[in-house]
């Protein structure tokens, strides 16, 4: 991955002239393959040449500021005022097929708003979040996770992603949401265009398709279940306004979600300190979840936000309403912060920090948990079917995400289904 030496920070204690946005050196590529194949080789390179602040590209010809030091980032996470997450100056200049557009562009909800705006989307998530009877939701993975596991049981071999944690964590939202089957399955669709940046547009539009009918059934047909809370909270939000809550409850609950399961239980099955332990009962999923969120979070460069003006921040000036990035993967692992020790710590910033931290990080933790303690209570022999430097990782500037996790183990009879 090229990046200009240049253009290097220095930590003189003077104020540069320029920006990371603006660098006449190449800037780094977070959608390219290589970076996907070890983007932590990526970040101590940055690291040693730049400092806090780096110089990236999203796509081609879409510049940013990526944040890798953990107390700039923290800094940024808890001053709205100056960085706020509306990205509508800044998209008046990309073009409709730019394919992060539909991840960054703004929308009328909670993640894309600040100020009071931010606070009303805010609540009626959680409202409806926060009546989730995590008990039942207990339930509902074991009752998601059982078919799953019975149909490849036998079969002594899986692909994880397509096989499992894919179709459990959609399985899981669409019934948190109370939505039917032929809507969350375009739902999903569209979803995953917008993640994979391929069609993005087209997959923007099915997407918001699908969670209008979904809106409109709940007001016509209430039930126990967040779209409903969402829909009768005394806000009042819109048929729009509601399209655009669920489509961040589907970004957040189906891509990050399966990955966080996917990447545990591959630190689980390559690591003998979790290979043995969790298995062996000295060591919990949890314990396997914390570092994976430490090292390897499911998103790993998010959280964007756009500075309402020109700000000096660690000796570099970033530009007014150009996008900037916390790397969460790169902020975990800063040397600055010196964790050695991930069980049981929860320091990181994988779930976002200040106003905009995420309100479902502790259901998150659920799902994953149960999903791989019924996945590996049911397989205890499960092994990878390839060695680690035989996978994949798809690439995009967004996620940490696996291609396939291809398993295998002894075949198995079907778990009894309730």
């Amino acid at each position: 991955m090229p990046i200009s030496p240049s253009s290097a920070h220095t930590r003189t204690g003077r104020a540069q002239q320029g920006s990371p946005i603006d660098t006449d050196g190449p800037r780094a590529s977070l959608y390219s393959p290589d970076f996907a194949a070890d983007p932590h080789g990526a970040y101590r390179e940055m690291r040693k040449r730049y400092g806090s602040l780096v110089p990236v590209d999203l796509a081609p010809g879409v510049p940013a500021t990526l944040v890798i030091g953990y107390y700039t980032a923290v800094r940024i996470f808890n001053d709205q005022e100056h960085f706020p997450a509306d990205p509508r100056i800044w998209q008046q200049d990309i073009p409709a097929e730019c394919p992060v557009l539909p991840m960054m562009q703004w929308r009328p909800n909670a993640l894309r708003n600040a100020g009071n705006e931010h606070i009303r989307y805010r609540q009626t998530n959680t409202a409806g979040l926060d009546r989730v009877d995590q008990y039942r939701l207990h339930d509902t993975v074991a009752e998601v996770a059982t078919p799953l596991i019975n149909a490849f049981c036998e079969a002594g071999a899986a692909d994880l992603v397509r096989e499992y944690a894919f179709p459990l964590a959609f399985a899981v939202l669409n019934a948190m949401l109370g939505c039917p089957a032929d809507i969350a399955q375009q739902a999903a669709t569209g979803m995953a265009a917008i993640f994979e940046g391929i069609d993005a547009d087209r997959g923007n539009k099915m997407l918001t398709g699908a969670l209008l009918e979904l809106t409109q059934l709940k007001r016509a047909e209430p039930g126990d279940d967040i779209t409903t809370r969402m829909v009768q909270h005394p806000a009042g939000l819109s048929d729009t306004e509601m399209v655009h809550q669920l489509a961040t409850l589907y970004g957040a609950g189906i891509e990050p979600q399966q990955n966080l399961i996917l990447n545990t239980l591959l630190l689980i099955l390559t690591d003998e300190r979790f290979a043995d332990d969790v298995l062996g009962g000295s060591l919990s999923t949890r314990d396997a979840l914390d570092e994976v969120l430490f090292t390897n979070p499911p998103m790993a460069n998010f959280c964007i936000s756009f500075p309402r003006q020109p700000i000096l921040i660690d000796d570099l000036w970033l530009p007014a309403h150009q996008p900037v990035l916390i790397s969460m993967a790169a902020c975990n692992t800063d040397p600055e912060i010196s964790v050695d020790q991930h069980s049981g710590n929860r320091s990181h910033l994988s779930w976002g920090a200040g106003p905009h931290s995420c309100p479902a990080s502790s259901m998150a933790y659920l799902i994953a948990q149960d999903a791989i303690d019924q996945l590996l209570d049911a397989l205890p022999e499960i092994t990878l079917a390839v060695s680690p430097s035989e996978l994949t990782w798809r690439p995009g500037p967004f996620h940490r995400a696996l291609t396939h996790l291809p398993v295998v183990f002894p075949k198995s009879p079907p778990l009894p289904e309730t």
